[in-house]
C-alpha cells in the first residue's frame, strides 16, 4: 500500500509577465467513503451487529461534537485527538477586541505516535504530469519514510570552500 501523489507542472510565477514552471506535488484524493460502508466493515471485523455499531457511531459523534464545542480536546481511538480552534487578527488595544477579528474557524487534529509511525512507513507512489496533462514520469519510493533533508557532507579538504 502506498500514498498516491501527483506532481503537476504549473506556472508558479507571481508575475503575470514571467513564466516559471515547476512540478507541484499533492496527494491524490480518493473518494469519500460513506458512513454505511465504514459501519459495515466495522461490523465484519468485530462481529458486532451493524445496528449496534451504527447506534454507537452516532452516539460517539454527538459526544465528540458536544465536548469539542465546550473546548475539550477529544480522543479519536487509534488516530489521535481533535479540537476546535480559530485564527484571528491581533490588536494592541483591548477596546478593539471582538468577534470581527476572527478570520477562520478550524478543526485541529493531532495524530498519535502510532499513526505518525504508520504514515512514515507507508510508501509513496508519484505520477508526474507535464503542463499538457501527459504522464512524463512515475516514481515509487524505496526510502524508509524519512522526509528530512540529509545533512550536507563536510568537504574532504577543509581549506577548500
Amino acid at each position: 500500500m502506498s500514498i498516491k501523489v501527483k506532481a503537476v507542472e504549473r506556472n508558479v510565477s507571481f508575475d503575470k509577465n514571467v513564466e516559471k514552471w515547476a512540478y507541484v506535488m499533492q496527494a491524490e484524493l480518493y473518494s469519500k467513503l460513506p458512513q454505511s460502508k465504514v459501519i459495515q466493515e466495522a461490523a465484519t471485523r468485530s462481529g458486532i451487529a451493524k445496528g449496534s455499531i451504527n447506534a454507537a457511531w452516532e452516539a460517539i459523534g454527538e459526544v465528540i461534537k458536544a465536548w469539542a464545542t465546550e473546548g475539550h480536546s477529544v480522543a479519536i481511538p487509534g488516530l489521535g485527538c481533535m479540537r476546535f480552534g480559530l485564527r484571528a487578527t491581533s490588536v494592541s488595544d483591548v477596546n478593539l477586541v471582538g468577534s470581527g477579528l476572527i478570520t477562520s474557524r478550524r478543526v485541529i487534529f493531532t495524530p498519535n505516535v502510532e499513526i505518525k509511525n504508520e504514515l512514515a512507513r507507508t510508501g509513496v507512489s508519484i505520477t508526474c504530469y507535464d503542463r499538457n496533462g501527459n504522464i512524463v514520469k512515475r516514481v515509487t519510493s524505496t526510502d524508509e519514510g524519512n522526509v528530512e533533508e540529509p545533512e550536507p557532507e563536510e568537504p574532504s579538504n577543509p581549506d577548500v570552500v
